[in-house]
């Protein structure tokens, strides 16, 4: 049996949630999505998701601010925000990043 849930998806034409990230590939147990060009600011509002998150940085700089815990996120780092974790993200420097979330984030509402 030929599986057909094979899926290419350009990112220019990937859908965009509330908090500008852009929805790219997702399967059944994970998602990718993309956050591009994220500016300098203030920290996200602290948050609890229920999904797990990895992510890898493209460009730029950002603090992760998790469970009393603050890793320096730059080019070439990886990250994992556990199930349930309390956490906030600050940009320090124009940043994109990849994230993949398990299970998906945009199903039911679940990242906005």
């Amino acid at each position: 049996m030929v599986d057909t849930s094979v899926k290419k998806i350009d990112s220019t034409q990937s859908p965009q949630g509330q908090m500008g990230q852009k929805y790219l590939a997702s399967g059944k147990s994970v998602s990718m999505r993309l956050w591009e060009d994220e500016q300098p600011g203030e920290a996200k509002p602290l948050t609890q998701r229920e999904y797990e998150t990895v992510g890898y940085v493209i460009k730029g700089r950002a603090e992760l601010h998790i469970e009393g815990q603050m890793v320096l996120l730059e080019p070439g780092s990886s990250w994992v925000v556990p199930k349930g974790a309390s956490h906030t993200y600050k940009i320090l420097e124009t940043f994109s990043a990849v994230e993949a979330t398990s299970p998906p984030a945009q199903v039911q509402g679940r990242d906005e």
